[in-house]
């Protein structure tokens, strides 16, 4: 029995660090990058990179808790997606590129001018 729980361990801060891999790797891509395409998909890649650990930790504690919020967060970033991808849309129809540099347009006074 012992032998089982010490690999479910192994296991569990195998999925951890790839989580923390990626969550990594997304944080970066929001940080270093300049395309909003770009950061949108970092985003997604962060929300992934947490439900890898909710479902990991849901497994390990053979909970279902963690499961249902992982469920939440796919649902929510379902909702992110289409909101998000509407709004580079409507952005890049606008200043015609998806450089974030570019993207002052919800700033007050640059609105104003227009």
């Amino acid at each position: 029995m012992q032998e089982k729980e010490a690999l479910m361990a192994d296991s569990l801060l195998s999925y951890i660090a790839l989580a923390m891999i990626l969550f990594s790797i997304g944080f970066l891509g929001v940080i270093a990058r300049k395309n909003i395409f770009i950061v949108y998909m970092s985003i997604e890649l962060m929300l992934n990179a947490i439900n890898l650990i909710f479902i990991a930790l849901g497994r390990y504690y053979e909970s279902m808790q963690p499961q249902v919020i992982a469920l939440i967060i796919i649902a929510i970033a379902a909702a992110e997606a289409a909101v998000f991808l509407s709004l580079i849309v409507v952005l890049y129809r606008k200043k015609k590129s998806l450089n974030s540099d570019v993207f002052n347009v919800l700033n007050q006074k640059d609105a104003a001018h227009e």
